[in-house]
């Protein structure tokens, strides 16, 4: 069983980076948007901190959710109906094998643009590193995997391939503005900021910026990473639910 999800992991590997649009889209973009932003507004404050350090865990948390969210939930809901799924539980690997392998892929993603999002954004832009990277790691395991989990509960609501991309940006792209990966969201009208606080992403940014200033893993905001524990878990039941593994368009 280890072979095979070793197997299939190299695979799922390589068919991202050689998907040039998913490539650029939820690993270059992310990186993109750091150094644009971070060298016009990177000398500003915001909410007491250091500009480019406030969107670098920002926009971490914008990676998280474009590639664990995104780019999972639109990968996915192409291959259903295009018929790869369903050509998948025809063949002897297990589907618990297939989805472990796809979900890792995702994650060491991830790791790789979050690594250079900080190498970039401490000595490029001058930006802080995580004072407490003990509790950095952790904000983002758990974030990375709500939002994948999210991400497959959004694939059994997507009902084509072609509208797939229409209705992930519809949700994820709004959220990012609302949940303030790129600006503070005290300037928001009050309707937007009471929508902000339940959205998973507002509390990945939360903690995320936390472990930038914080040096002490301890004294993070744990109601937050429960509230991300949460909403991975609703993702998880709608999950199991609803993913189909065989085309639904018409």
């Amino acid at each position: 069983m280890t072979r095979l999800f070793v197997h299939e992991l190299r695979a799922q590997q390589l068919l991202f980076w050689r998907s040039r649009e998913s490539a650029f889209f939820t690993f270059l973009l992310p990186i993109i948007f750091l150094v644009l932003l971070g060298s016009v507004y990177g000398d500003e404050q915001f909410n007491g901190i250091n500009g480019s350090t406030y969107l670098l865990a920002g926009l971490i948390g914008y990676g998280v959710v474009a590639t664990a969210f995104a780019g999972l939930a639109i990968t996915l809901v192409v291959r259903r109906e295009s018929g790869v799924l369903k050509r998948v539980r025809g063949t002897p690997l297990p589907a618990s094998v297939y989805l472990s392998a796809v979900i890792v892929s995702t994650l060491i993603v991830i790791a790789l643009e979050v690594v250079t999002q900080l190498l970039i954004g401490t000595y490029v832009l001058d930006a802080s590193w995580p004072q407490s990277p003990a509790a950095f790691v952790l904000v983002l395991v758990v974030g990375a995997a709500a939002f994948a989990a999210l991400g497959l509960a959004l694939t059994g609501l997507v009902r084509s391939a072609d509208g797939s991309s229409a209705v992930v940006n519809a949700i994820y792209l709004p959220m990012t503005f609302i949940s303030g990966v790129f600006f503070s969201t005290e300037g928001m009208p009050a309707f937007l900021r009471a929508i902000g606080d339940v959205l998973p992403l507002t509390y990945l940014l939360r903690l995320s910026r936390e472990t930038f200033v914080a040096g002490d893993g301890l004294d993070m905001p744990w109601g937050s990473l429960a509230a991300i524990v949460v909403w991975g878990i609703v993702g998880f039941l709608v999950a199991v639910r609803m993913f189909k593994w065989e085309p639904r368009e018409v």
